[in-house]
């Protein structure tokens, strides 16, 4: 869950793992820790037809989910942050 200081969303002031409640950290509006940021919108045929949903994880419950796939995610490693 984000929070922000202002009505138009420009300005970060806090994200709070939808899981686990952890408060990750933000300093100066920039994110500062591993976060999984969900925003989706489901469309026809979905018995969610309509609707946004969005979230965020914290690193650690990131982790857990994954745990639990049957398939794993692929993971490559990346040569240069952007």
């Amino acid at each position: 869950m984000r929070k922000y200081l202002d009505e138009k969303k420009t300005e970060l002031s806090a994200v709070i793992c939808n899981h686990c409640k952890k408060e990750l950290l933000v300093e100066n509006g920039i994110l500062k820790e591993g976060c999984l940021e969900i925003n989706t919108s489901f469309g026809y045929f979905s018995k969610k037809d309509g609707q946004n949903h969005s979230f965020d994880l914290c690193e650690d419950c990131y982790d857990a989910m994954i745990a639990k796939f049957r398939i794993p995610v692929d993971s490559t490693d990346i040569k240069e942050f952007l």
